[in-house]
């Protein structure tokens, strides 16, 4: 019986089955400071907050932090055809564009480099949300409307998931701010989670 079976296999072959664990998807995060946990251990960003609450919900993804502090909308743009490339993320929140309105960069050259994030991360098949951010009020009120409206226009255009204000409910408050009196502090960071959240949510498909 033995000399049977094994002439089976020499000719029919015998290949086990192979069981392979899907990954789960990517969530992309490109941002600056405000999302690389600056002045703070990372366990305590809003970010790995955003990683437990997924776990919490059931959710299957894998989180992507592409967060680099002092990052411009051009420094993302740079870095983002090679991120798409290698990890083809299901989601890319995008929060840029506060170092540039800082650095009175025109908001023209920003909204067309969040375009282009934009462009290219639905190219793939992305899901992609935008946090919204504004400025100190001494930049003249043309330049904070055009540079504040470019949000809600680049959502607009391109379909996009929309968080108006990424600081709301942060911005102003001491207590929720470290010395600096511009970065959230570890208490301020379930605020930013929440933001997010609540936008996101609905969005998310595993």
């Amino acid at each position: 019986m033995k000399v049977i079976l094994s002439l089976l296999l020499l000719v029919f072959g015998f290949n086990p089955p192979v069981i392979s664990a899907q990954e789960p998807p990517v969530l992309l995060i490109l941002g600056d400071s405000l999302s690389a946990g600056y002045g703070m251990d990372r366990e305590q960003s809003w970010v790995t907050l955003l990683d437990l609450r997924l776990k919490e919900y059931g959710h299957s993804y894998r989180i992507l932090n592409s967060s680099i502090s002092g990052d411009t909308s051009q420094g993302g743009l740079a870095r983002l055809p090679r991120l798409l490339d290698r990890y083809k993320p299901e989601i890319v929140i995008i929060e840029l564009g506060a170092n540039d309105g800082l650095r009175g960069i025109n908001p023209d050259i920003t909204r067309a480099n969040i375009a282009s994030m934009i462009q290219q991360s639905q190219r793939i098949g992305a899901r992609v949300l935008l946090a919204g951010i504004r400025l100190p009020p001494n930049y003249g009120n043309a330049y904070l409307e055009k540079f504040e409206s470019m949000y809600t226009d680049l959502a607009s255009e391109y379909g996009t998931l929309l968080v108006p204000f990424f600081m709301q409910g942060v911005a102003m408050r001491p207590d929720l701010l470290q010395a600096d009196n511009i970065h959230p502090n570890e208490k301020g960071q379930p605020v930013l989670l929440d933001n997010v959240w609540d936008v996101l949510e609905p969005a998310l498909t595993r």
